[in-house]
């Protein structure tokens, strides 16, 4: 098969414009959910669910509190998950609960 500059030229373009969307589609991609399991999330008492915090390990859970309404909570109070800087790279969901939580001023 021959190839001549044309041929090269497409091809180098084409290939570019798949990278570019392929990096693009990646940076979009949203952060993955806290588990309950992580090791960090063990740590801070976390659960996905608020009404599922264990009140007699964290009495200071009072019932209304959620991450939605946290400090930390860096998403808008519709979302249902946003970012928290106690759990770099992941996102929580807006009705869990972590030993952290300090109401929202």
């Amino acid at each position: 098969m021959k190839s001549n500059r044309r041929t090269f030229v497409i091809q180098s373009v084409m290939s570019a414009g798949i990278l570019a969307t392929t990096r693009l589609a990646q940076a979009q991609a949203p952060a993955p959910l806290v588990q309950d399991s992580d090791p960090q999330a063990v740590a801070l008492g976390y659960k996905s669910d608020a009404t599922k915090a264990d009140k007699a390990k964290y009495p200071k859970y009072a019932a209304g509190q959620q991450c939605a309404n946290c400090a930390l909570y860096q998403g808008k109070p519709t979302d249902a998950a946003g970012a928290c800087p106690l759990f770099a790279g992941k996102q929580v969901g807006a009705k869990a609960w972590c030993s952290a939580w300090a109401k929202k001023a």
